[in-house]
């Protein structure tokens, strides 16, 4: 019986392989060889997870043709890979990736880094930050008091509290988009509400329209869901989308869904105006797309005399194109897994019949916390402390990166939790993997895009601040040392490795 689960086609490998761009080697530094050059380049695929641990390889000859390689480097490259412990082979039944005994299996989004990890380890992988208290602790007595009656009852609410579903359709309201509770359905977290729609209107083998780049665990819920993700590149700088481009994309290959951040795009940090934002409404009414709104960075705007345009759906009056998607879980605390769909009632009635068959419901406690919170200010008073949390960690972060890295790329955006950054010609990839050894944990470009993009950038969220901003800094300029020298991506194997 075979041991591989998956499979990785040759031209795909070939196109993952070849992004993993470095700099040119400097004077004096010695280039691997051909063999272990490629050995390399899967094994960092397989550590970031960009190619599944159990998933078959290319046989040697098609490899080497794909590349344009000899067989022989082809085989050699699988012999050092398998000395390694990341390949394992049976006649017959050919070779598949795997991972050394000992160490964790790479994820293949963006988890947290394991609490035990923490004192020795710098996370930059998760752009989320500590909670606001005493907000957290306030709205969870909160919730206690007002649990009582709905204990008395089966506990079980598809579509969310009716309390909950009221106060989010009351806030649409109060921002100029008349809402009824019944557009509304809570979720667990904001992935919930997305996967709940790709269930709906997605399917296996549709296409889906997402920003290049875009956010990492979104595209990998996607590709898990069975999508076939179409790129559209975002325009330049934090200037938003090219709606041009987004137009052509959806007249020629017709994706039932579009996805996009308008509000402080993650990764980049771009905040689309108003006039991209009705165009390209247009055009996915045009199409026959359900455009998803993912609202989840709306409110972190960071600047003083940041203009917020109007919501994505204002510019969808009859609610037939434009599927909206809020959580608590950026603007409030990770930990607080609340999220909600805002659409039209027949669509938002379909999704809660679907949920008979997912997860049935969202946790009545968390839904009374969020509630309390919207009902009582809490909510507004304890964004605006993160607002400066993540200002203050912003600013320190561009100024420690600027100093130690001066030779990296970066708009300072106005909003959001991330900033994007090109490293220089160095390889995202091996930034990533140099970081695990110096103690610092970034996730590579690649992980926001689609078959291999970016390898030239990382993903810095500001989660971090004060000396720990500095010592970040310190460490990415180490790893980029590591990188530099070619002491990372060859040789032995890092120890421990966390996706």
């Amino acid at each position: 019986m075979a041991q591989w689960t998956s499979a990785v086609g040759a031209g795909q490998l070939a196109r993952l392989l070849g992004s993993q761009q470095d700099r040119p080697a400097g004077p004096g530094t010695r280039r691997p060889p051909a063999y272990r050059a490629l050995a390399d380049g899967i094994r960092l695929l397989v550590l970031e997870g960009r190619v599944p641990v159990a998933a078959r390889l290319p046989a040697e000859r098609e490899l080497a043709l794909a590349l344009t390689v000899s067989r022989t480097t082809v085989a050699a490259a699988y012999e050092a890979l398998r000395a390694e412990g990341f390949l394992e082979s049976r006649r017959g039944a050919g070779s598949w990736t795997a991972v050394p005994a000992g160490n964790p299996l790479p994820a293949r989004g963006l988890e947290p880094l394991p609490p035990e990890a923490l004192g020795s380890v710098i996370d930059l992988g998760c752009a989320a930050l500590p909670a606001p208290e005493p907000w957290l602790t306030r709205a969870v007595q909160g919730a206690l008091e007002e649990l009582p009656p709905y204990a008395h009852t089966h506990g079980d609410y598809p579509a969310g509290l009716p309390a909950l579903r009221a106060m989010i359709a009351e806030r649409y309201t109060a921002r100029g988009i008349p809402t009824m509770p019944e557009q509304i359905m809570v979720t667990t977290g904001a992935m919930g509400a997305i996967d709940a729609i790709c269930h709906l209107f997605g399917g296996r083998g549709e296409r889906i329209a997402v920003e290049s780049p875009s956010y990492a665990n979104i595209l990998q819920l996607m590709r898990e869901a069975g999508a076939r993700l179409v790129p559209v590149a975002m325009a330049e700088g934090l200037t938003g989308w090219d709606v041009d481009r987004w137009r052509q994309v959806l007249r020629e290959s017709a994706p039932r869904i579009a996805y996009v951040v308008a509000d402080f795009h993650n990764p980049t940090g771009a905040l689309a105006d108003e006039d991209q934002r009705r165009r390209l409404v247009d055009a996915a009414r045009s199409a026959g797309t359900v455009l998803v709104a993912d609202e989840t960075m709306s409110e972190l705007w960071l600047d003083d005399g940041v203009e917020m345009p109007r919501p994505v759906c204002a510019f969808d009056p009859a609610g037939s194109t434009v599927v909206t998607v809020g959580s608590a879980s950026k603007a409030f605390w990770a930990g607080m897994r609340i999220g909600w769909v805002r659409a039209a009632p027949d669509v938002i009635r379909s999704l809660v019949a679907a949920r008979a068959y997912a997860d049935l419901g969202t946790p009545v406690l968390e839904q009374l916390a969020v509630n309390w919170l919207f009902s009582t200010g809490g909510w507004e008073q304890a964004v605006q402390v993160r607002r400066e949390q993540a200002r203050r960690n912003r600013d320190e972060l561009v100024a420690a990166v600027r100093r130690e890295l001066p030779g990296w790329e970066f708009e300072v955006p106005r909003g959001g939790l991330t900033l994007w950054v090109r490293t220089g010609g160095l390889s995202g990839s091996r930034l990533a993997e140099a970081g695990e050894r110096v103690g610092v944990r970034v996730p590579s470009g690649p992980r926001f895009g689609v078959d291999g993009a970016f390898e030239g950038y990382v993903r810095l969220p500001f989660t971090v601040g004060d000396a720990v901003a500095e010592e970040a800094a310190t460490r990415l300029a180490a790893a980029a040392r590591l990188v530099e020298n070619g002491a990372a991506g060859g040789g032995e194997a890092p120890r421990t490795f966390v996706a």
